[in-house]
């Protein structure tokens, strides 16, 4: 079963003022989607932060598109 970006992205209005980021941290999606955005891969993303896994990426990819759809 896939794995819904709900289950890793959140946002509440204590942390970043509401910005969305990933569950657990600090890391707001915009950023990991800049990352992607200028070529940087999953595994570039991950030597950065190490406490990040793929399918925590993922998910930021998974929100964009719901987002824009």
């Amino acid at each position: 079963m896939l794995n819904d970006w709900r289950d890793y992205i959140v946002s509440t209005p204590e942390v970043l003022r509401g910005k969305p980021r990933l569950d657990g941290t600090r890391i707001p999606v915009s950023l990991i989607l800049g990352y992607l955005a200028i070529g940087k891969t999953f595994d570039e993303i991950i030597a950065e932060f190490p406490d990040l896994n793929k399918d925590q990426i993922g998910a930021c990819l998974d929100y964009a598109r719901e987002l824009k759809a």
